[in-house]
């Protein structure tokens, strides 16, 4: 029989979760900053962060061998971490960091559907309708901004890629620790953009950094990626990918208010912008309870 969690383990995860989403919510800030392509970006931040979580391995004598068949089905998730940075980055460059941060938002719906059909589990209805409105919100958001639909394409990619890797490290992280599972992710995803730089011919003087870019790129390497993903990755032992799901949808909170912070993009954004940012996060935060009510009908 599993053993149940503790009020007080789930609070600690769920503190955890929501810090590490405020970090998150931090990228966004420093992608715009940064002046190079989205791929090449991506490139600078996993090589710095499997650096920094080898390091920590090394200097904390921590045993990080694992199987073959482990080793390759990692550096293949890597493949969805990779592209999940480098369409929301790209989805940053091509719109704002506030509009990339809502169709980011599309996580949920992605995540209720594909963790049963993986886990071969019961869909729950609560979660589609909730995916569904935040949808709805996104369609909203599209409508009204159409001058940005390439960078809506690329947030919406962003979270199914997102989807995927968090259902598989949901798995991953009963058998190992977090740290291990980030380091080798991280490192495929490094492998995999670095051939999709040479096939693209992404190996460019464009490459060469600014020097605010090499500070931008640090802080985001190791504490944005490094730590916040080993964070991430950790509290899944307690908490189901659609949970961890839900809560990420925060990260638009917190984005759009350090995005108007350093760049004013409040400014920029139209009515049907708003209007559908709120109904995705008003979905966020009353999914809960509406669960909770759902529940407390049943045990009566």
């Amino acid at each position: 029989m599993a053993q149940k969690t503790s009020p007080a383990t789930l609070n600690k995860n769920l503190l955890i979760l929501h810090f590490t989403v405020f970090i998150w919510g931090f990228t966004g800030i420093l992608g715009a900053l940064i002046t190079i392509s989205a791929a090449q970006l991506v490139w600078y931040r996993v090589l710095i962060a499997a650096v920094t979580l080898f390091l920590y391995f090394k200097v904390n004598r921590t045993d990080f061998k694992v199987s073959r068949k482990v080793f390759l089905q990692l550096l293949c998730t890597g493949a969805l971490v990779g592209g999940h940075w480098i369409l929301f980055f790209l989805s940053i460059k091509l719109s704002t960091v506030s509009v990339a941060l809502v169709c980011f938002s599309s996580l949920t719906l992605f995540t209720a559907i594909l963790e049963p059909l993986i886990n071969k589990t019961r869909i729950s209805k609560l979660e589609i309708i909730a995916g569904i409105l935040i949808i709805i919100g996104i369609f909203v958001i599209f409508r009204f901004e159409t001058r940005y639909t390439k960078g809506i394409i690329a947030g919406i990619a962003c979270a199914v890629f997102a989807s995927l890797f968090s259902i598989i490290n949901s798995h991953y992280v009963k058998r190992y620790q977090a740290p291990v599972i980030a380091f080798y992710e991280l490192t495929g995803a490094f492998i995999w953009i670095s051939v999709f730089l040479a096939i693209t011919g992404g190996y460019t003087e464009a490459m060469l950094l600014h020097r605010a870019d090499i500070g931008y790129l640090v802080l985001l390497g190791t504490i944005c990626t490094s730590v916040a993903y080993v964070a991430g990755v950790s509290v899944m032992r307690e908490l189901s990918a659609f949970r961890v799901a839900l809560i990420t949808n925060l990260e638009p909170v917190y984005g759009i208010i350090l995005s108007f912070a350093f760049f004013g993009d409040m400014n920029k954004m139209t009515t049907g912008f708003w209007i559908g940012a709120l109904i995705v996060l008003s979905t966020i935060f009353l999914f809960p309870v509406a669960r909770k009510q759902i529940s407390k009908r049943k045990t009566v």
